[in-house]
């Protein structure tokens, strides 16, 4: 609701008046008014300034730092899965020419298709196999060589189970017809890893697919202070080394190890 102020405005009135003094007792019109010494007036001090004070400037609210979410990982699913309707190009120019495909479990929380470019690019890194003639590989659809299924770890244990061995809910294998890849390690990456679980992926491919063109034997650590070798079973400890992800170093020099299993 509005409301009207009205302003009242007093006026006051100061008339002039004449003196009621005889008119005889004033000076005369010519007589000149007494001289009167002028004084000279000491200027007044000029008001010093008073200093403002300057409001202090807030500080800058520092940005609050988001946590990532750990992603949720289910334990157990269906045992049936999707397969990846994509195919690529031939990674590599010389050895043995594999194709495979890639299956998610079905109600995980992954694009198939996309996990199937992702595997496909990892294998065509200038650090992995294909870039230094340990074979070609070739992502389809059907009619593949083997398969590279990733699993909730229950689907994964049991799969595994099949071959012999006992994964605990924690790691990937290597089957009679491919790898089996475990969702936890997918999408977490591992404990003993010091890198992103993006980076761990390349490890578990290559370590995988390693078994798959023929490197039967795991590694273990090269020395101290020196990358782990591909073919380390990275998870089960590092003894000395650092995390590495890739068989070959940067200038192109095969990553080993001493044999242990």
């Amino acid at each position: 609701m509005g409301v009207s102020l009205g302003a009242g405005v007093a006026l006051a009135h100061f008339q002039g008046r004449e003196d009621s003094a005889d008119p005889a007792a004033r000076a005369p019109l010519s007589a000149e008014p007494p001289s009167v010494a002028p004084t000279t007036a000491s200027p007044s001090p000029k008001p010093k300034p008073t200093p403002s004070k300057k409001p202090k400037p807030k500080p800058t609210p520092k940005p609050t730092a988001t946590k990532k979410k750990t992603p949720a990982v289910p334990q157990s699913g269906p045992g049936t899965f999707t397969t990846a309707t994509a195919s690529g190009k031939i990674t590599g120019t010389s050895g043995t020419l594999r194709r495979y495909r890639v299956q998610i479990e079905e109600g995980v929380d992954l694009s198939a298709r996309g996990t199937a470019e992702e595997i496909e690019a990892i294998l065509a890194h200038p650090r992995s196999w294909a870039a230094h003639g340990r074979g070609r590989f070739q992502l389809v659809a059907s009619n593949a060589d083997f398969v590279i299924r990733i699993a909730t770890p229950d689907t994964a244990d049991a799969l595994c189970a099949r071959q012999g061995l006992n994964t605990h809910g924690e790691l990937n294998c290597e089957t009679t017809d491919g790898v089996v890849v475990n969702l936890k390690r997918w999408m977490l990456g591992s404990p003993t890893f010091s890198g992103s679980p993006q980076q761990y992926r390349h490890l578990i491919i290559n370590h995988e697919v390693g078994h798959e063109i023929g490197i039967r034997q795991h590694m273990g650590c090269g020395g101290p202070g020196k990358p782990a070798p591909a073919m380390m079973q990275q998870i089960k400890g590092l003894n000395g080394c650092r995390s590495n992800e890739f068989p070959y170093s940067e200038e192109g020099i095969y990553i080993t190890g001493p044999i242990v299993s």
